[in-house]
């Protein structure tokens, strides 16, 4: 019959095919791999460590990584302590595993809250526009004149330093793009016919976005929301690092950083392993951003 279907041919599954789009990029699946090992590793951190992270032994401080011995001949080196320790005696490994569960809370909290925030700014913005595009346009245009580290730094001089603090400062500081892309998604989807036909047939205008604006939204969303979740976890060890985080004795990357520091030139591996470790969790979360972005790119 005209127009059927091939018995032949067969519709690939949404699934399926959207793996098949990931495998197809590098950056993206390099990125979900990375992210993907990174948080099954804060997940699982008790059961891959038999040490407390607060726990200090001052008889074993300062103890290099284990592949010091197999370079070096450094007999101070230890399986036992695969990473090495710092300067108070913990265990390397055991405080990044635990400081991973600080870097993914704050980021994901963070992306989701800035993400409401904004999102909800940016539709009203765009949907009914007027004074209240007026009003959001204010909003945006005056966070985007805020340096980010130095009200961050205020306000968390202010209020004290804590983990809920942070993640409360980051939420608010960060919610700007996704009101931006929220807004202008928002004034283009308005004067299409599905929500000109919506609004004949009498639905609410919650309705219409909840059902017509945000599914079209979410796309967009996701990739920005991604590289938000960077943002913050960069701003949580910048804090951390400068005094102004998350306190100590608690497994902070960015803490461990500023612990780390003072030894620099006498036992590098201290701040290097931090470091490394905090730029592979950025990289994963960049690098699966730009894909979607890009895949984002190509649907459109």
């Amino acid at each position: 019959m005209p127009g059927s279907i091939p018995a032949s041919a067969s519709v690939e599954p949404a699934p399926a095919s959207a793996w098949r789009r990931i495998r197809a990029r590098t950056g993206l699946s390099a990125g979900l791999l990375i992210l993907a090992i990174i948080v099954a590793m804060a997940i699982l951190a008790p059961l891959l460590t038999p040490y407390d992270p607060y726990k200090q032994d001052l008889l074993h401080r300062r103890m290099p990584p284990v592949w010091h011995a197999w370079l070096w001949d450094d007999d101070t080196a230890s399986a036992a302590h695969p990473l090495g320790t710092d300067k108070v005696g913990r265990d390397t490994w055991t405080r990044l595993l635990f400081g991973a569960r600080i870097s993914l809370i704050v980021g994901f909290t963070t992306a989701l809250v800035s993400g409401a925030i904004g999102t909800a700014i940016g539709i009203a913005a765009g949907y009914w526009g007027g004074r209240i595009d007026l009003v959001a346009s204010f909003l945006i245009q005056s966070r985007l004149a805020m340096p980010i580290i130095l009200v961050a730094l205020a306000a968390v001089s202010l209020f004290g330093a804590s983990l809920t603090v942070i993640i409360a400062v980051a939420s608010l500081l960060l919610w700007d793009r996704a009101a931006i892309v929220a807004r202008s998604t928002a004034q283009q989807l308005r004067q299409r016919d599905f929500v000109r036909a919506a609004r004949a047939l009498g639905a609410t205008d919650l309705r219409i976005i909840c059902t017509e604006i945000l599914p079209n939204l979410a796309a967009g969303l996701t990739v920005v929301l991604t590289l938000e979740m960077g943002n913050a976890i960069l701003l949580e060890a910048a804090l951390s690092f400068l005094g102004l985080g998350v306190r100590p004795p608690a497994a902070s990357w960015g803490l461990m950083l500023a612990e780390a520091k003072e030894d620099i030139f006498f036992a590098p591996w201290a701040i290097t392993i931090p470091g490394c470790a905090l730029f592979l969790l950025v990289l994963s979360v960049s690098l699966v951003g730009d894909g979607l972005r890009g895949i984002r790119r190509n649907e459109i």
